[in-house]
């Protein structure tokens, strides 16, 4: 407990006698205070979530001589170059010196009349299974528990034997927010295969004769 000491008019022997009062701090304010603090960051925890990009990595294989490449229909081979100035090449196939002639690339953007509209072209079909099955959801007419949804959708990516194949390549000076821009892509279009590998030398000469 605090004490004040305050001095008194009387005196003894010519030298004033202090005198000692008990002083009692309200602690209501600060209770109420404490509240609204364990409120605040119980709601702030709570709305701030973590915002990742969910990326699977190809396991790390010791002996490569023993590992088959996987073998990738050239058809569902859909190839993205990332290039500077937010420009986006993309070709199909595979581009083999050995068997000319090369595929052609064609220039795009990240906008939704860009590499969007090409990728839902692409996967139309496994998009429309998707979205029917989201739309059974919503409507009513299927249900099942929230985290089967995922699970559900997993199953049709899994079983898509027609849609494309996504390779996606960039050239050494193009921004990071290019990359995270044609990751999202691949979520919003539901591209059930990607992957990220390096551009080879073949594809770097054919952005060099590319027209500017």
């Amino acid at each position: 407990m605090a004490e004040i000491i305050e001095n008194t008019g009387g005196k003894e022997k010519g030298k004033r006698k202090p005198k000692k009062h008990s002083t009692a701090i309200d602690m209501t304010p600060m209770v109420d205070l404490m509240c609204l603090l364990i409120t605040f960051f119980m709601l702030t925890t709570a709305f701030s979530k973590p915002k990742i990009m969910e990326i699977v990595l190809p396991e790390k294989v010791k002996d490569t001589t023993k590992v088959k490449s996987p073998q990738i229909a050239a058809s569902r081979t859909f190839n993205i170059i990332l290039a500077e100035n937010d420009l986006i090449y993309w070709y199909v196939g595979l581009a083999d010196p050995t068997k000319p002639p090369l595929p052609a690339l064609t220039r795009t953007d990240y906008s939704k009349d860009g590499i969007r509209k090409v990728l839902l072209e692409k996967n139309k079909d496994l998009f429309k299974k998707i979205y029917e099955l989201k739309d059974k959801i919503i409507s009513g007419k299927l249900v099942i528990p929230k985290d089967s949804v995922n699970s559900e959708i997993k199953k049709l990516k899994n079983s898509d034997e027609i849609g494309p194949i996504v390779l996606i390549k960039a050239k050494d000076n193009i921004k990071y927010k290019n990359f995270v821009d044609i990751i999202d892509e691949m979520a919003i279009t539901n591209i059930a295969r990607y992957a990220v590998v390096d551009i080879n030398s073949v594809e770097v000469k054919m952005l060099e004769s590319v027209p500017k």
